[in-house]
């Protein structure tokens, strides 16, 4: 089905265009705080605050340096609400982020001490340096939204976003994340490096004192849960729903992948699409936000097969290939 125009959307005559412009003032004001930190990178910035309004959780991977952390620090400070950070090392252990439940001698009863967890934001920062089984304890609570120790379950609060940072894992001293880790996050990012305009004007405002520790808070988290809200309302097509699934379903076929991107790939593609569009003032989704979200939100879930590998062929490459032959969908609004 071919939308003409969007007051041909179910539902989005005469509603949210209000909605939508308080978005677009909140969305402004949580970019211009996080570039007084991050010089330079506007697209990752960005995908930060899709990835957030989206309700998913993100992955930054880069090399040492590049301000990974401080870019997470910086979303986080720029929400007034409650954030943990986890400093994942080998010795972490699980019940360190879950929570553990310690006997009180005083009242003769066990009581619950939350992890690192607990908490609308969490830094989990160099994730991949943390053993595969403590990597593990994330699952539940960032599918599921709640943390379940000694048999009782604890839900976390909304809005609830993990924003891990890890290095290449050609670095030494890194764990390969699992699968089941990898495709709960929504979007993969890479910062990269300055430009050298950008390396410059932040030697001016980095070397006297860090920008982090002036930077205010800027929204709170009831009104992200708010503007969620308002992105769970942007309509999405038949044909552009067809598209996401056409696309993800590519993957699944294609030789040089052993393994494809799940349905849950698909859910995340299509939440990112609708926090993208309303970011850009639309209450619809366009095929090509759709089309420009697939490389952060499919590459990361992606394994090659060995001859693609042995032929130097990247995923990201093979993603591209599958991208540029699945048929967008034509007058689409």
């Amino acid at each position: 089905m071919a939308v003409t125009d969007s007051a041909s959307s179910p539902g989005t005559e005469g509603r949210g265009g209000a909605d939508l412009e308080t978005l677009g003032r909140v969305v402004e004001r949580v970019r211009s705080n996080i570039k007084k930190v991050i010089e330079g990178k506007p697209d990752v910035i960005s995908m930060v605050l899709v990835g957030l309004l989206a309700e998913g959780h993100i992955l930054i991977e880069d090399v040492p340096g590049v301000g990974k952390t401080m870019l997470s620090k910086s979303l986080a400070r720029s929400i007034d609400c409650s954030v943990r950070r986890i400093q994942f090392t080998p010795d972490l252990l699980p019940s360190d982020v879950t929570g553990v439940s310690v006997f009180n001698q005083n009242t003769r009863e066990f009581e619950f001490r939350p992890g690192g967890v607990f908490a609308n934001i969490v830094v989990g920062d160099e994730i991949n340096r943390a053993s595969p089984k403590t990597q593990s304890a994330l699952l539940e609570c960032m599918e599921e939204h709640q943390v379940t120790v000694d048999n009782t379950t604890y839900h976390l609060e909304s809005p609830f976003m993990v924003i891990a940072t890890q290095n290449p894992i050609e670095m030494e001293g890194t764990y390969a994340l699992p699968e089941a880790q990898r495709d709960r996050f929504m979007l993969r990012l890479s910062v990269g490096y300055p430009v050298e305009s950008s390396e410059i004007a932040m030697l001016d405002t980095h070397t006297q004192s860090s920008p982090l520790d002036d930077l205010e808070s800027v929204t709170d988290a009831a009104e992200i849960r708010k503007l969620i809200g308002i992105v769970n309302q942007v309509y999405v097509s038949d044909a552009v729903s067809r598209y996401a699934v056409a696309l993800t379903s590519a993957t699944r076929r294609s030789d040089e992948l052993t393994l494809g991107a799940s349905p849950r790939a698909t859910l995340h593609l299509v939440r990112a699409a609708k926090a993208s569009a309303a970011m850009a003032g639309r209450d619809y989704v366009l095929p090509d936000d759709v089309r420009g979200l697939a490389r952060n939100v499919l590459t990361h879930r992606l394994l090659p097969s060995v001859e693609a590998s042995m032929s130097g062929r990247t995923t990201g490459a093979i993603l591209d290939g599958i991208i540029a032959a699945v048929p967008v969908p034509e007058g689409t609004r």
